[in-house]
């Protein structure tokens, strides 16, 4: 079963079930308001007397009580809430966490097609040009919009697509299709070191959320039960040692720091040396977006690279490529940059929520053939999931077809 077909059979059994609890919420009001009703025809001078004993009862004990219970309220609130935010989120199944997730995509995408297929009068060729305008404009990708466009000349004609919601549900199946098929054999799973230490390195430009993502998967691995241990290599920009710093007080995983503006390399070096002797089971390595002093980026992080396999040979396990979701076309400038210099193993896509496009997954399998293994939604450490192709698939399109 393709997915495209998951993604129908999803919303069929989802739509179903919507519908079910409906009609069970309207039997549940009509039967309530029926008991209300015989209720309020009912005498209810007896009850009357009982409530006003029973307030006056728990007036006298409410005043004797507030003054103790008033202050560990207090006291207890803002823990209370905290912890009630993150188990609801923990708690949350991933077709929530993805649905409320991709909200603003989901949303924009319908309003660039609908918008397009507003337009729709026949399938010719100011059809096809509109169509590659409307992927491009949702982060899909050129080459990507180009290809679709192409295989949807002959498609369209062989369904017979006469309709708007025909055009656009073949134009949806085409775009998942080729998602999938540029899926084939991807490696979205985390690679671990069976025996020692496991190094993870995140790299990416600053601002993409480098730093905020190490400190989550830290938290995520530590609450499993592994040992945790960061390394702060970001040594030029000012605040990054004590942003990560923060992060592994709350995780409660400790962090090896350098001086300021000390040598990347050093601090990595000394990580590697502790976590192998120490026996950590992972190792986080924060690295710099820019450089200073003229040094270039990417010679950096292989003199990084050379120092971690003289310690450990075969690390590092995982080389992750953060990327932000909203700078679209941009992020995908700066995947190809990457790759050609890093040994990128994996896509980390930050602040999935605050984009209106979304297609930006479906460039980044097309051109770039890098997993997308770890997507982020929102601030807290539950946030940032595992990338899951289906949920994202249905995420993005089950407002859309019907």
């Amino acid at each position: 079963m393709g997915l495209f077909d998951i993604f129908r059979k999803k919303k069929t059994v989802v739509d179903s079930e919507a519908t079910e609890t409906s009609v069970e919420s309207e039997a549940t009001t009509e039967s309530t308001t029926s008991e209300l009703e015989t209720s309020e025809t009912q005498p209810t001078h007896d009850s009357e007397i009982a409530v006003e004993t029973l307030d006056s009862q728990a007036e006298s004990t409410s005043q004797s009580t507030e003054t103790e219970t008033e202050t560990e309220t207090e006291t207890e609130t803002e823990t209370e809430t905290e912890t009630e935010t993150e188990t609801e989120t923990e708690t949350e199944t991933e077709q929530q966490v993805y649905n409320k997730g991709l909200e603003k995509s989901r949303t924009g995408f319908a309003a660039r097609l609908n918008k397009f297929l507003a337009n729709f009068r026949s399938v010719d060729e100011d059809f096809f040009e509109d169509l590659e305008e409307t992927l491009v404009g949702a982060d899909v990708g050129f080459d990507m919009a180009i290809k679709i466009s192409d295989e949807l000349r002959e498609e369209v004609k062989l369904q017979h697509a006469k309709r708007k919601e025909d055009v656009r549900d073949v134009i949806i199946k085409k775009v998942v299709d080729m998602y999938e098929a540029d899926g084939i054999n991807e490696d979205a799973t985390m690679h671990f070191n069976t025996n020692g230490t496991t190094v993870i390195l995140l790299v990416g430009v600053n601002g993409v959320g480098k730093t905020t993502t190490i400190g989550k998967l830290s938290t995520k691995y530590q609450q499993q039960g592994k040992s945790v241990l960061l390394a702060a290599a970001d040594t030029f920009r000012a605040g990054a040692t004590k942003q990560l710093q923060e992060w592994g007080d709350r995780a409660h995983v400790p962090v090896v720091v350098g001086k300021e503006k000390a040598d990347p390399a050093s601090v990595v070096f000394e990580a590697v040396a502790k976590a192998r002797d120490e026996h950590y089971d992972v190792l986080f390595v924060d690295t710099a977006g820019r450089l200073q002093n003229n040094v270039n980026l990417m010679q950096e992080l292989e003199k990084m690279k050379r120092i971690i396999q003289r310690e450990i040979p075969d690390a590092p396990h995982e080389v992750l490529l953060v990327l932000d979701a909203t700078t679209g076309q941009n992020a995908l400038q700066q995947a190809k940059l990457f790759k050609d210099s890093s040994d990128v193993t994996g896509i980390v896509l930050t602040k999935m929520d605050g984009t209106a496009k979304g297609g930006i997954v479906f460039a980044i399998r097309n051109e770039m053939h890098l997993p997308v293994k770890w997507i982020g939604f929102g601030e807290k450490a539950s946030d940032l999931r595992e990338f899951m192709p289906e949920e994202f698939v249905y995420g993005l399109f089950k407002d859309l077809v019907e």
